[in-house]
Formats: C-alpha cells, structure tokens, sequence
C-alpha cells in the first residue's frame, strides 16, 4: 500500500470510530453517578453454604474479627475465594480438606 493509501485509510478510520464512539455508552465519565436505569443490589442473601464458604479453614471458636462477615454485602471480599497455593495456603483452599488445625503452610 503505498503512502497516500495509508494515512487515507488511517483518516477514515479515525473518523468512522469518532462517529461511533458518540452513539455508544462510555463508562467511568462520571465514576460518582450511576447511570439512570443501572440494575441495583437490593440484598445479599447469605445461606449456611455462603458462610460455610466463607469459613474455609477456620475453626471454631470462630475469632470476633471475623463478625464482618455479619455485614458482608454482594460487593468482591478476598476473603471469600481461594488465594495462592502452598506453603501460603493457611487455609487450605487448594488442598481441599482444609489446613490442620494450629498449622500453616505444609
């Protein structure tokens, strides 16, 4: 393609993806503001299988710091999902029995 034909075609593009982006919905405008009709979470339904996941590798007594769970929304929490693998699986998330009690790491 020779030279002309380039920055032409290069000149087409940058107009027709001009034209496009208008018409489209662009995220992160206007991060504080939701946008009119946005799917809202009214509740998080949380059943003894949601805390038994939660609870991987914890033993009872449960500890008081944990009572956050109590007040855990339908929002991404780490604490929930599985983590890096051995030795720093303390929770035993990847060994699918859970860590030995008083024990971490292999």
């Amino acid at each position: 393609m020779n030279r002309l034909g380039f920055l032409f075609a290069t000149g087409l593009c940058g107009i027709a993806g001009t034209a496009l982006a208008q018409d489209v919905f662009i995220a992160g405008l206007a991060p504080s503001v939701r946008p009119a009709g946005a799917p809202v979470i009214t509740q998080m339904h949380k059943d003894a299988a949601w805390y038994a996941r939660a609870l991987t590798g914890v033993t009872e007594p449960f500890p008081a710091s944990l009572r956050f769970l109590e007040d855990q929304g339908a929002w991404f929490t780490p604490f929930t999902h599985p983590g890096m693998p051995a030795p720093y699986d303390i929770r035993g998330w990847h060994s699918g029995d859970g860590p030995t009690p008083g024990k971490t790491g292999q």
